[in-house]
């Protein structure tokens, strides 16, 4: 823009700031007012932004505010204000104008900001400027927070925010033509800040625990010094080449000088010894003309193999939809100088400022504290310092932060996010363009993720391999982030994303399909995470349009619906807050509708309701009705996952990469042949590479002259091509099939063989078969069978019939309404919900096993719906049934006529050898629980009672040892415990010692097994200080105890011998109990009650008649004897108890209890 036209107030004010005379600038008296004019008269700048456009060509910014703020700076108002407006000056011209302008015009007034801002950069470039504004910024630094005025906070964030606006502006490519290592204005301005010292400043501001507010702004800074850098460039920097480097090198010039040759040769072949004119005419045989004859060829021979029909065509102008996406600007060398000082701030900051400063940029954008799209500096970050971390001698703790499975769920969530903001606006490039930048970035900080757990997996720390290992095993659960990749390349579209997205993609799907393979490799079976979504169609109903109808068939109507209109109803509704005139407009469209829909009594009823929630909570119930998401597990197969990549629309973007090989890297170039290896050699899938684009690549690669630097692209070109020739020998049709993208079943038909025509129609049913299957199925319909479908294929006379062909005939018969009715019941871990009559059965299972040697084994081998191992053991521990997963391994068998050894010694050595062997079984880990259980032969009931003999032989032992040991005492109170507790218990009761008696006898070892063996349950763990009887403890466990604890068979045979009850625990046993009448047991209580008393009465009758004492032994064996039976009739209450009965007996037994037993 021309000075001499500047607007005259605007140029009035600029010459009121002052005049630089040589070095020094003497501002006017009104500078301050000049100052604020400017930024009021930009305050109010039209939509060309012609003040800022005028200021710029003016250069008002480097004559005159920046000598004020670098000679002037002690006149704070002043600072200020010209801080304020650089801020103003400075901004990106892309926020000055919203996006880049489409109109000429107006992109011309872009351009011309954008020059004026790289002018202003190129200004900033002083160590001065920074210099004072360092000084000025570590002054303000130095205040407490309590003395900080709001001026200070506020300048300390123009000063940032005016560093991040001068790093912002885009370098100009036409003036800075400069080669790598050559100081850039971007370098100037990099180093003006280090000599300023600002960058210790802004590590400082990342690291001090008071100025954590300005974590953002200092990321957007340290994004913006590093915008040209690479990871690896600021590693290597002030290093010695490493020998790889030098033999990648190396191999890059000999590719080179190779290709170079060969060019060589190819024009030394092509100079003829003949002068030009005589070049000859030739006839091509079997290359027709735009006639019949054949083509004349004018030249010579050897630039025939250039030939092509399009010669001389006019050039077809590609549509800009059409036109594919430009790679970003490359990047950059920096002067060494300018690369050792970020180096040297790269380290520092990894050190002292990563973790802190990304974990408060994190919280501020989940707390949505920061503004839109504020999350692409904190993916940048994260690739950045962790990709250098990396190559300068990997610490996981410096980038502990950002390394978990949070990161992993962000990236994935934005990632997702960005494509769908790239779908939304299609019609605007500049936005797809910006959503792309955005995926780009996320992709990147994804890629990186994934090497760094790759390298914590190669070190040599145990506690960061397992740590890696960790978060690899949640990565490859969970289903999102195993598909995200080949959801990326399913999606792929080259018109939106450049090449270099697709090159980081194909690089990121090899390093994942290798981790994911190595960590398949290590285990047996891996359960992982698989969500269904399963899609409904609506049901919604539509308002049929009402047609002409004629005045014969309206009285028709009216005659047909009078008799069923009510008299007095009223189509308005009083208590609305719509008026009532327009409620009588939209009652007489509606009466009129619905009467010529034949809807009469609807016509005059009230109105529907007005739309509010209602709508929106039926809104809502429809969505949830047409898309719901089953999450289930399932065993992974890593061939099958390698199938879903058999695809042309994820084979295509790979072919696409492969066209620029000579361009790729060796490492991409590996990528891509991988995939392609994978595809072709392990799934057999070659076909899918049989196109005649590829076969003209692969021609391409074979007739590179440097293609020796290609070896592995060679081979498998050359293995791909022989597998096609040698099929073009035995099917015909091969080279047709080179003109389309196949599918894997077009692929398979190709290699195995055409499928006949008609192949795939509707099997035919005969009306004898047809009568067959209605028979068949009316028979078996009611028999609870669990697949019926699996009952009938046997019993049909045609054996050849398939489960889908019967149940389609089924349906189509009307015997069942539809297919869903008979789908074929899924076992294994896909059941995720357990239903009441399950967990009964679970229960009783568990109770008929629990004395056994496996009890899980069992379970699982008699369980009617079929569960993983690990389930089973959450389920029976949430259900309380046990209470420490040691329980359920699996117990090895003892001799138990060992000579020289007790019962109650066995069973201490039965147990720590017990210990011992969960204790192994521990340290295995949850590999074992997912594994399936041994097979193990079945056994009988008649087994099973046989093994609770012998484990009630072995009670009534350890009971006559204890009351050897006089321990009869704490039988009574452990009984009292249950008795008094309250009935319908949902958690376990704890067993309270209320003497020295009773707590010497709970430390003993002896007296706890045997609480274990009655079904006691110890202290779970050192929050439990009591033993605990468990709530899903059954009357008959308790009627069972009382059994055992019993002084003889004879007695509790007396006692009992009406009720005759079963073993405890069998099938028969569980069926009386539910039938039992509270009479029967009210009953058995007395009865043991009763038994009591007549046991006592000759002991109390002796002693009145004067005869002599009972020796002391006897008294014992007689107290002994009281307190069992007092036992016994305890257990019987309890039991009553525990079904909810007990007030039955409350009254008629409390008396007598402590009547006998006082």
């Amino acid at each position: 823009m021309d000075l001499y036209v500047m607007n005259c107030e605007l140029l009035a004010t600029c010459s009121a700031l002052g005049y630089l005379e040589g070095d020094t600038y003497h501002k006017e008296p009104d500078c301050l007012e000049s100052v604020k004019d400017l930024i009021r008269y930009l305050r109010h700048e039209d939509d060309t932004r012609d003040t800022r456009q005028q200021l710029g060509a003016g250069q008002i910014l480097q004559n005159d505010l920046l000598p004020i703020i670098t000679q002037h700076s002690q006149d704070k108002s002043l600072f200020d204000a010209c801080i304020r407006l650089m801020v103003n000056l400075t901004q990106p011209a892309l926020l000055c104008f919203g996006k880049v302008p489409d109109d000429p015009t107006v992109r011309h007034h872009f351009l011309e900001v954008v020059s004026y801002l790289q002018a202003y950069k190129e200004a900033f470039a002083n160590e001065k400027v920074f210099g004072v504004l360092s000084e000025t910024l570590y002054t303000l630094l130095q205040l407490d927070w309590e003395q900080r005025q709001e001026e200070d906070n506020l300048l300390i964030e123009r000063i940032l925010l005016l560093v991040r606006n001068v790093l912002h502006v885009p370098a100009d490519p036409y003036e800075e033509k400069n080669v790598d290592d050559d100081a850039s204005v971007h370098d100037k301005l990099l180093w003006a800040i280090h000599m300023s010292g600002l960058d210790d400043l802004i590590k400082f501001l990342a690291s001090a625990q008071s100025e954590q507010q300005w974590s953002m702004h200092v990321l957007e800074v340290i994004s913006l010094m590093f915008r040209d850098q690479t990871p690896e460039l600021l590693v290597s920097a002030g290093q010695a080449r490493s020998a790889q480097e030098k033999q990648r090198d190396a191999q890059e010039l000999e590719a080179l000088r190779q290709k170079e040759q060969a060019e060589k040769r190819s024009r030394t072949l092509q100079r003829g010894t003949r002068h030009s004119r005589f070049g000859g005419s030739y006839v091509v045989q079997g290359l027709k003309s735009i006639g019949e004859k054949d083509v004349i060829y004018h030249r010579g021979l050897h630039n025939f193999k250039n030939y092509t029909h399009d010669e001389g065509k006019a050039v077809r102008r590609v549509p800009k939809r059409k036109l594919h996406a430009r790679d970003s600007e490359g990047k950059r060398r920096s002067a060494l100088n300018v690369r050792l000082f970020l180096r040297e701030f790269c380290m520092d900051f990894l050190e002292n400022c990563y973790n802190r400063l990304m974990y408060l940029v994190k919280e501020g954008l989940i707390r949505e504290q920061a503004q839109q799209h504020d999350e692409t500096y904190y993916l940048w970050a994260l690739s950045f310092f962790m990709a250098f971390n990396r190559g300068n001698g990997f610490r996981a703790d410096l980038v502990s932060e950002t390394m978990s499975i949070r990161a992993f769920h962000f990236i994935e969530r934005n990632i997702t996010n960005y494509y769908e903001m790239m779908l939304t606006d299609r019609k605007e490039p500049t936005w797809r363009m910006a959503c792309t930048f955005l995926m780009h970035l996320a992709l990147k900080a994804y890629q990186e993720l994934l090497l760094t757990v790759n390298e914590m997996d190669r070190s040599r720390d145990e506690d960061i391999r397992q740590s890696a290992n960790v978060i690899k095993s949640n990565i490859f659960y969970l289903m999102e982030y195993r598909e995200i990749f080949l959801t990326l390349l399913r999606k792929f579209d080259e018109t939106k994303q450049p090449r270099t997205f697709l090159r980081d993609l194909v690089e990121s799907t090899h390093l994942f399909l290798r981790m994911l393979e190595r960590f398949c490799k290590g285990r047996n079976n891996l359960v992982v995470q698989r969500k269904r979504v399963k899609r409904k169609k609506s049901k919604g109903r539509k308002n049929p349009t009402a047609a002409e109808n004629t005045p014969e068939e309206l009285e028709e109507t009216w005659g047909a619906l009078s008799e069923a209109l009510t008299e007095g109803a009223v189509p308005f509704d009083a208590a609305s807050e719509t008026p009532l005139e327009e409620q009588r407009t939209e009652a007489m469209v509606r009466v009129q509708d619905t009467l010529l829909n034949r809807l009469g009594p609807e016509a005059l009823g009230p109105p529907p309701p007005e739309p509010g929630m209602e709508e929106e909570d039926g809104e809502l119930e429809e969505e949830e009705e047409l898309e719901s998401v089953r999450v289930s597990e399932t065993e992974f197969n890593f061939l099958d996952f390698i199938k879903r990549f058999a695809n042309p629309n994820v084979v295509r973007p790979y072919l696409l990469l492969l066209r620029s090989y000579s361009q790729n890297s060796p490492h991409t170039n590996h990528c891509i042949t991988r995939m392609l290896h994978r595809l072709a050699v392990d799934l057999k899938m070659d076909a899918l590479l049989f196109q005649l684009s590829v076969f003209c690549l692969f021609n391409k690669i074979l007739g590179d002259p440097a293609a020796t630097a290609y070896k592995e692209l060679v081979t498998f070109a050359k293995f791909v091509l022989n597998r096609f020739f040698a099929l073009a020998a035995k099917n015909n049709k091969a080279f047709v099939e080179l003109l389309f993208w196949k599918s894997v079943g077009a692929a398979r038909e190709m290699t195995e063989g055409y499928s006949k025509e008609g192949s795939n129609k509707k099997a035919k049913w005969t009306p004898e078969e047809e009568d067959e299957l209605r028979t068949l199925y009316e028979e078996h319909r009611d028999s609870e069978v669990p697949d019926i479908v699996e009952t009938l294929l046997p019993l049909l006379s045609n054996t050849t019939r398939t489960r889908r062909q019967v149940v389609a005939q089924l349906v189509a018969m009307g015997l069942v309404d539809s297919v869903k009715e008979l789908k074929k019941q899924r076992k294994g871990t896909r059941i995720v919900l357990w239903t009441e009559e399950q967990e009964e059965e679970l229960q009783m299972l568990f109770e008929e096993f629990r004395d056994s040697d496996d009890v899980l084994g069992n379970i699982l081998k008699k369980v009617t719906a079929k569960r993983s191992r690990a389930r089973m053991v959450e389920k029976l521990l949430s259900m309380g049934l046990v209470s420490d997963r040691r329980e359920l391994h699996k117990k090895r068998r003892r001799n138990p006529n060992a000579p020289g050894k007790s019962p109650m010694d066995e069973d201490e050595e039965g147990e720590e050898e017990e210990e011992e062997e969960e204790d192994e079984e521990e340290s295995e880990g949850e590999e074992r629980e997912r594994q399936a259980p041994a097979a193990r032969g079945r056994k009988s009931w008649m087994a099973e009672r046989e093994s609770m003999v012998e484990k009630k032989a072995s009670l009534r032992t350890m009971v006559y040892t204890l009351r050897q040991e006089g321990e009869s005492r704490a039988f009574m109170f452990t009984v009292l415990n249950v008795l008094f507790s309250p009935s319908g218990l949902f958690q376990p009761v704890p067993i309270v010692p209320l003497t020295e008696e009773n707590e010497d006898a709970m430390e003993k070892k002896s007296f706890q097994r045997l609480l274990r063996k009655i079904g006691v349950r110890a202290p779970a763990d050192e929050q439990e200080s009591f033993w605990r009887i468990p709530a899903q403890m059954r009357p008959s466990q308790l009627r069972g105890a009382a059994e055992v604890l019993s002084p003889s068979q004879d007695a509790l045979a007396a006692g009992t011998e009406e009720s005759e009850q079963p073993t405890p625990g069998s099938p028969i046993q569980e069926q009386q109990q539910g039938e039992a009448d509270s009479h029967e047991q009210r009953t058995q209580a007395l009865r043991a009650l009763l038994l009591a008393r007549k046991m006592k009465q000759p002991s109390t009758s002796a002693e009145h008649t004067g005869q002599e004492a009972h020796s002391a032994p006897a008294k014992r064996k007689r107290q002994r004897f009281d307190l069992d039976l007092f036992c016994i009739a305890l257990f019987h209450v309890c039991a009553l108890q525990r079904k909810g009965k007990a007030h039955l007996i409350h009254q008629q037994c409390e008396a007598s209890i402590w009547t006998q037993f006082d």
